[in-house]
This record gives structure tokens, sequence and C-alpha cells, in this order.
């Protein structure tokens, strides 16, 4: 039994700075879980309490159904992988990947076994003599994480593991991550500032800001229907395009209204906000929500936004069109061999189940959602 339960974890430093704020989290047996937010949001913080390198303040940490608050972390069997690979320079890959099994005093034949599968499994064999100076930073990243194969724990921590390497590395160690998991079915905590990272590697993800987990759940559960503005705006590249407005009533319908432009708000939103009138709205789109027409006449009824191409931006797989209205700056992505220039009008509409919308204030979400 491998899960791990946080239960009300409180984590407060001296000074007064809390870190982690009443946060409760079950991650089931086998389990990928993700933790992600912006620097400083708490998430490496509480992935220390499970390993045991940051005592809690308040509340109570499970793994395997046993309390573990003051179980030192070499008795937790976890296995930790951080962003800083933390080799020995002076031991070969060998000698790094055996290090940890020879200090519990494993017979040499186990050893040997376990280091020889790890090297199989994460590409290792033809470097198991080379010191870490003379590996790249992907090779070197794959004996910090041969390290915590090889101690078969019951559950993997991962701290921001890829934050070193360049872009093709890390899309490639990030098929290497999942498929080691499919493989070893190992209960696994995945921390990262990356949303990217974050929808391609959880089964589940939590999203923090503050110390506090704004969400939880499966990555198109999140990206579909976010809980609030946070949530909407940090998941997704390029990210939810937002427009501040008012609740308003117009021929019987629900609105949403800037002064400028008047958008049908979608049923739920609509019966949610019934008797608010005037009370202030937020309404978010993604950019691939947006269809962009040359005129008023090709764009959706009584949903239509004027505004001006300013940046165009071809990435091959699709192309980025950002414009401007005359209360906000819109994001849109278009098929990649659309024809778009810099100072065109366009018209951008969506139909009304497509917009997100948000309470003013609070920033929650108004309704089931798009």
């Amino acid at each position: 039994m491998a899960e791990v339960a946080l239960e009300g974890v409180t984590k407060v430093y001296p000074g007064g700075v809390t870190a982690v704020r009443d946060a409760s989290l079950a991650v089931r047996d086998g389990e990928f879980m993700v933790l992600v937010g912006p620097s400083g949001c708490g998430k490496s913080t509480l992935l220390r309490t499970v390993a045991g390198l940051e005592e809690v303040t308040a509340g109570t940490v499970r793994i395997g159904g046993r309390v573990v608050n003051d179980v030192a972390p070499r008795d937790r069997d976890v296995a930790m992988v951080f962003q800083d690979y933390a080799l020995y320079p002076h031991m070969t890959v060998a000698g790094n990947l055996s290090f940890g099994l020879r200090m519990r005093g494993l017979p040499a034949a186990e050893i040997g076994s376990r280091v020889a599968e790890a090297a199989r499994t994460l590409g290792l064999e033809g470097l198991l003599d080379r010191r870490p100076r003379e590996l790249s930073g992907g090779q070197r990243q794959r004996v910090a994480l041969g390290r915590a194969i090889v101690r078969k724990p019951a559950v993997f921590l991962f701290d921001e593991p890829l934050s070193n390497l360049d872009a093709g590395l890390r899309a490639e160690l990030r098929a290497e991550i999942k498929k080691l998991h499919g493989r070893l079915g190992t209960t696994t905590i995945y921390v990262t500032h990356d949303q990217v990272e974050a929808m391609t590697l959880g089964g589940r993800i939590a999203v923090l800001r503050d110390g506090v987990i704004q969400q939880l759940g499966e990555p198109l559960e999140l990206y579909d229907r976010p809980a609030n503005r946070f949530v909407a705006g940090f998941l997704g590249a390029p990210p939810m395009n937002f427009l501040a407005g008012t609740f308003a009533r117009r021929d019987g319908g629900a609105f949403f209204s800037d002064g400028h432009a008047w958008i049908r708000l979608p049923d739920g939103a609509a019966q949610a906000l019934a008797g608010r009138e005037g009370c202030p709205i937020e309404l978010g789109i993604r950019p691939e929500r947006l269809a962009m027409a040359a005129s008023p006449a090709g764009a959706a009824a009584e949903s239509g936004l004027e505004a001006k191409v300013e940046v165009v931006e071809p990435l091959g797989s699709g192309t980025i069109v950002r414009l401007a209205t005359p209360r906000q700056h819109l994001t849109v992505t278009v098929e990649a061999h659309r024809t778009v220039r810099v100072g065109e009008i366009a018209w951008l509409s969506a139909p009304p189940e497509h917009w997100h919308v948000f309470d003013g204030q609070s920033g929650r979400a108004v309704g089931p959602g798009g």
C-alpha cells in the first residue's frame, strides 16, 4: 500500500511566513500526481513535508496508512529526485547508482542486479564507468532517476527535475518519466511550475497559489472547467483571454457588457447570475475557441468583437494572432497556412457555451463553465 494522504497540512516558517495553508490531498496507490503553480506557491514545501525534509506546523502526513509526521526521512520509504542532480562527482555512474544500496547493507549480488536493471531501463548501460563531468545534462538526470529507481521505494518524489534542461531534452525526459511510471506503477508526486509538464504527465493535477490548493482534478477537467480565474489563466498555452465588464440584460437575454461589446452568456451562468444585473463579471475564452472572420457577417450572432491585428506569430503547426480591441488585447490561434496581416481588421466570436464566466470580485467560476 503506497497511498499518500495529507490532512490539513500547514507549514509556517519562523517569522510568520505561511508557505502551505490547510492542504488536504489524497494520492492514490500507483497514481501520478502533479503539484503545479508559480514560484513561491508552496508546492515544493508540500513535497518536502511528504519526504520529511520539512516538519509540518499542523496537520497529518500519512504514507501507506501510517502517520509519518515524526518518522525520519530515511524511514519513510520514499525516493526523491531534485532539480539539482546531486551526483557524487568522484564516483562513476555505477557508483552513484549503487551508493544508497551499499549504505543500507544490501548484498553485492542484489546491488549489481538492481543497478543493471536501472541502467537497462534508462539507457545507461554504456555509461556506467563514466563520471558525472563526462555526461550531458540529460544523462546526469537519468542517473539521478536511476538512483531513485534502484531503491524500489513506495513513493517517488520529483522536485522540478527537468528545470535545468533545454526544451528538447525536457520533452524527451518527460516522455521517459511517463513511460517509466507506466512500467513501474509506483506512486509518484511531481512538482513543477511548467503547466505543459503538468498537463502531459499528471493523472491528476493539484494547482496551488499562495500555499492553498485551488483545484484538484484530471488535466482536461481543469482545462475545460476551471474552478476560478487563477486556474483558468494558469493552465493553457497561449493562456486564456479575459474580458472585464458587467452582467446585463437586453431583449430578454443575459449578456456580458463592457460598454463596447455585448456577448451572450452561457445558460448556466445566466441562471446563476439571475437578479444580479450590474454586478462585475469577467469572461474567459481559450485562444483556440475564438473564430476570426474578416467581416461582421462571418462572426457568430451576438458575440462579435471587432479587433485589429497587431502581431502574427507562425509556429508551423499553427499561427498565434494577437489583436487589440478598444478595451483589451486578445489572442487567437488559427490554422498554420491561413494568411493574416498586421493591421487588418477582424471579427472575433465564439458560441455562448465556449465562454467561461467568473465573478468579478471573488474570481470564482459562475455556472458550469464552457
